[in-house]
């Protein structure tokens, strides 16, 4: 990072981490994480070079569905009693076009960390009617879930599996810039 370095945190109020994954192979379940933090360090309002570190609580997990929930709560998913966060830290920013980049970095939960490539589409900057300097973004990503040991499905009576193995990653982040 250059002396221009420059800090921004994840506004939660503002931000929606979420993933979607297929059920009985024909519906899809959103989920999301209530309680999440992350920074990015850029050079000014240029991301091209961005280091980017997040970290969400795995017991804030949602998903509209107290059983559930608690199912994925267990060792059978996320195993919180064990991993309680979700971690994320880039290793590599690849400008694609003005507003598209590429996103390398690893993703550790469930005690494995593995890497993952991320399509991240900068949204713009604005301030807020308080003056705060802020920047959007969509985040989008696949992962199959058994790289992190969530293994656990049930096979259906007519063939297929109970819960699909791969995993969308749905963001929509907005960063506010540091003084």
């Amino acid at each position: 990072m250059s002396t221009n370095s420059t800090k921004w945190v994840l506004d939660p109020t503002h931000s929606e981490i979420q993933f979607k994954v297929k059920h009985l192979m024909i519906t899809t379940v959103t989920g999301s994480f209530r309680n999440f933090e992350g920074s990015v360090q850029s050079n000014g309002n240029d991301f091209s070079a961005a280091s980017i570190q997040f970290s969400a609580a795995a017991d804030s997990v949602t998903t509209g569905n107290e059983q559930r929930d608690g199912h994925l709560l267990s060792p059978d998913f996320f195993d919180t009693a064990n991993s309680p966060r979700i971690e994320f830290q880039s290793t590599a920013v690849v400008k694609v076009s003005n507003d598209e980049f590429e996103v390398t970095g690893n993703l550790a939960m469930h005690g494995v960390s593995k890497e993952v490539k991320l399509q991240v589409e900068f949204a713009g900057l604005a301030k807020d009617p308080w003056g705060n300097e802020k920047a959007g973004f969509t985040i989008n990503g696949k992962i199959n879930r058994k790289d992190w040991n969530l293994n656990w499905n049930a096979a259906l009576e007519a063939g297929g599996l109970l819960v699909s193995d791969e995993v969308k990653i749905v963001c929509e982040v907005q960063i506010v810039k540091q003084a």
